[in-house]
């Protein structure tokens, strides 16, 4: 059962500029920070262009750190995305697509580790985190989180250290999604396959948000685990 599939995330407002890089395929994943803040009219015209995109069967996408309306005006974005009928949002919440005898099962979150003053922050290593963590099924074949999980993708240009999420790296490891995609650490863009999951993070924003790192589509094998990589 192959799946061609595109994955982008960290636009900041700048969707528009990737329109032309979109190959068109079965599903197309956005990861999160749709915006710059979050507010109203970002969140409108993100899920205008994100529901005139063409070329692909499904459509699916989450919040980050930067997008506060999906936290803080819930009931104001719900009433947004109820105007766009070829979007899926997930927060904490599970998408089904492709043959419902066998779907894949495509789980999204927004949550991470404590970063400065931003949205959807909890503790590091905490308990509520864990618990986030927790609750994304055992049978999860893609996982979409806003951050990545600790020593994969996760590191800024110049800085040692890894910046990931250590629980989400412990729930991965349990589950085995076929793929974690994420972003949020533009300059941690990139492909790992490791331990039977492909870790990817599909930011298209360098670190001076400027849009210089283009969308990764990705022709995915759900029965072999097979992939290969189609435009980068």
């Amino acid at each position: 059962m192959k799946k061609r599939i595109t994955f982008i995330s960290d636009s900041h407002g700048k969707h528009k500029q990737i329109t032309s890089h979109l190959l068109g395929g079965d599903i197309l994943i956005h990861s999160g920070d749709i915006s710059s803040m979050g507010y109203n009219h970002e969140i409108k015209d993100f899920c205008e262009w994100f529901n005139g995109i063409e070329g692909y069967t499904h459509k699916i996408f989450i919040a980050g750190n930067h997008d506060w309306g999906f936290q803080n005006n819930v009931e104001e974005v719900s009433e947004i995305l109820g105007n766009y009928s070829s979007i899926t949002y997930l927060q904490d919440s599970l998408s089904l697509v492709g043959n419902p005898d066998k779907p894949i099962k495509i789980y999204g979150s927004p949550w991470q580790p404590e970063f400065y003053d931003w949205a959807f922050n909890l503790p590091r290593n905490g308990w509520e985190l864990g618990q986030k963590w927790s609750d994304v099924p055992v049978d999860t074949d893609i996982l979409i989180t806003h951050g990545p999980a600790y020593g994969f993708v996760d590191k800024v240009i110049g800085r040692p250290e890894n910046l990931g999420c250590e629980l989400l790296a412990e729930r991965i490891k349990t589950i085995k999604p076929k793929i974690h995609v994420c972003g949020h650490i533009h300059s941690g863009r990139g492909i790992i396959f490791n331990d039977g999951t492909l870790y990817i993070n599909a930011s298209v924003l360098d670190e001076q948000y400027n849009y210089t790192q283009k969308p990764f589509t990705i022709d995915f094998d759900f029965e072999t685990n097979e992939w290969e990589v189609i435009n980068y």
